[in-house]
C-alpha cells in the first residue's frame, strides 16, 4: 500500500480535503494522512463542502507534522498544498518520500457571506 501525506500550514482545510478525497477515490491503494505546521481547528465551511459531495470529515482532528515525525512515520509521497504566497511557511517532512507541491489558495482568507447566493 502506498503511504501518502498531505501537508499545509493549519491542517484545517486543503490537506484535510485532499486526504478525504484520496481515501474515498483511491480504490484502497493508499494509506493517507494529513498534517500541518500549526494545527488549527477544522474549517466548518470545508466540513460543509465535503458533506455536499457525500464525504463526512466532521470528526477529523487536525494533526501536527511534528507529532507524525516524532512517531517515526514514513511516507512514499508527501504532497504540500500551501498557496504560492505561503510556500515559505509550508511544512516539509524528512525522509526519502517523493515530494510534490500542489498550490491551492488558503480558504481561510476567502471573504463572503454564509448561505447560498
Amino acid at each position: 500500500m502506498t503511504m501518502v501525506l498531505f501537508l499545509c500550514v493549519h491542517n484545517s482545510a486543503r490537506s484535510q480535503m485532499a486526504e478525504a478525497f484520496l481515501r474515498q477515490f483511491g480504490g484502497g491503494r493508499f494509506e493517507v494522512e494529513s498534517a500541518g505546521l500549526e494545527p488549527g481547528t477544522l474549517n466548518p465551511f470545508v466540513v460543509r463542502a465535503m458533506a455536499e459531495v457525500g464525504i463526512d470529515i466532521s470528526r477529523n482532528a487536525t494533526k501536527s507534522v511534528f507529532d507524525l515525525h516524532a512517531a517515526g512515520k514514513t511516507y512514499d509521497a508527501v504532497v504540500t498544498v500551501c498557496s504560492k504566497e505561503a510556500a515559505e511557511r509550508c511544512p516539509i517532512f524528512p525522509g526519502r518520500a517523493e515530494r510534490q507541491h500542489w498550490p491551492f489558495d488558503d480558504p481561510s482568507t476567502f471573504a463572503g457571506k454564509r448561505g447560498r447566493p
